[in-house]
C-alpha cells in the first residue's frame, strides 16, 4: 500500500458495503487515520496479519460495529479500548493477551466475544470459557462483561477508598499542622506573656529601689537640714559659754597662783627673798589702790562684814 490518497484509494476498494477486509495483509500497524476516513466501514477485519498492539487512536473508530483481531499477536488492548461503545463482536481468537484493560466493562453492546487461544489469566479464561459455538461466544460476551464490570466497580471501590484514606490522611495532617500551629501560637502567647511579666517584675524592682533612694535621700536631707537648723543659731552661745568658762579657769588658775605666792612670800622664810619682796611690795601697793576707791572700798566693806 502507497501513503496518502494512494492508500486511502486502496482501502476504500476494498470496502464492501460496510465491510473492509484488512485480513492477511501482512500489517504490523493499523492504518487509522485511512480507516476513520471510512465511518462507512462498520465491520474491519484485520485477522491473519502481524499486529503485535494497536495505537491508542484506534479507539477512536467509534463507529466499528464488528471487529476481527484474530490470530494476530496482540499481547494487549488499549487501556481506552471501552470507547469502541457501538462494537457488539469482537474476535480475538489466537492472540498473546493475558488480561483485558477495565475499560472492557463499557463496551455495553457487546453480543459475541471469542478469547480462545490466549493464555489468558485462569479467572478470566474460566469467565470467558471456550466459545465453541455460537451459544457460547454470546454467553462469554455476558460473562467478561459482568466480569470486567465487577473489577472495574471494585476498582473503583479501591479508588473511592485510597481517595477517601488520602482524604483522611490529608484532613489528619491538616488537623496535625493545626493544632501543631495551635501549639506554637500558645507557645509564643506563654513566652509573651512570661517575658512581659519579667519586664513587669523588672520595673516594679527598678521603680521600688528607685523609691528606696529616693526615700534615703530624703531622709538624710531631712536629717541633715535638721542639725542646720536648730543646732547652729545656739552654737555661737554655746563656743561663748565655754569660751568664758575657759578663761575663767584661766584666771582662777592665775589668782590661785598669785595667792600661793602671795602666802608663801608672807608665811614663808622667803619673803625676804628679792622676788618675795617684790611681790609684797606688789601686793601693799594694789591693796592701797584699793582702798583709796570708794566703790571698791564699800564692797571690801560688805564683803568684810559678810
Amino acid at each position: 500500500m502507497s501513503r496518502g490518497g494512494g492508500k486511502g484509494q486502496s482501502l476504500k476498494d476494498k470496502l464492501d458495503g460496510n465491510e473492509l477486509d484488512l485480513s492477511l495483509c501482512d500489517l504490523n500497524e493499523v492504518p487509522v487515520r485511512e480507516l476513520a476516513a471510512l465511518p462507512k466501514a462498520t465491520v474491519l477485519d484485520l485477522s491473519c496479519n502481524n499486529l503485535i498492539s494497536l495505537p491508542s487512536d484506534f479507539c477512536s473508530l467509534m463507529h466499528l460495529v464488528k471487529l476481527d483481531l484474530s490470530k494476530n499477536r496482540l499481547q494487549q488492548l488499549p487501556l481506552d479500548f471501552g470507547r469502541l461503545v457501538n462494537l457488539q463482536h469482537l474476535d480475538l481468537l489466537n492472540n498473546r493477551l493475558v488480561t483485558l484493560p477495565v475499560s472492557f466493562a463499557q463496551l455495553k453492546n457487546l453480543k459475541w466475544l471469542d478469547l480462545k487461544d490466549n493464555p489468558l489469566d485462569p479467572v478470566l479464561a474460566k469467565v470467558a470459557g471456550d466459545c465453541l459455538d455460537e451459544k457460547q461466544c454470546k454467553q462469554a460476551a455476558v460473562k467478561v462483561l459482568q466480569h470486567m464490570k465487577a473489577i472495574q466497580s471494585e476498582q473503583d471501590r479501591q479508588r473511592q477508598r485510597k481517595l477517601q484514606a488520602e482524604r483522611e490522611m490529608e484532613k489528619k495532617r491538616e488537623a496535625e499542622q493545626r493544632a501543631k500551629e495551635a501549639q506554637e501560637r500558645e507557645l509564643r502567647k506563654r513566652e509573651k506573656a512570661e517575658e512581659k511579666e519579667r519586664r513587669r517584675r523588672e520595673y516594679d524592682a527598678q521603680k521600688a529601689a528607685k523609691q528606696e533612694v529616693e526615700k534615703k535621700t530624703k531622709k538624710e536631707t531631712v536629717q541633715t537640714r535638721k542639725p542646720a537648723s536648730s543646732s547652729r543659731p545656739p552654737q555661737p552661745p554655746r563656743q561663748k559659754h565655754s569660751w568664758s568658762r575657759s578663761v575663767l579657769r584661766i584666771l582662777l588658775f592665775l589668782l590661785l597662783c598669785v595667792l600661793c605666792v602671795l602666802a608663801t612670800c608672807k608665811l614663808t622664810e622667803l619673803q625676804r627673798q628679792p622676788l618675795c619682796v617684790s611681790v609684797n611690795t606688789l601686793y601693799e601697793d594694789v591693796v592701797a589702790a584699793l582702798q583709796n576707791h570708794k566703790t571698791l572700798q564699800n564692797m571690801l566693806q560688805q564683803n568684810s562684814q559678810h
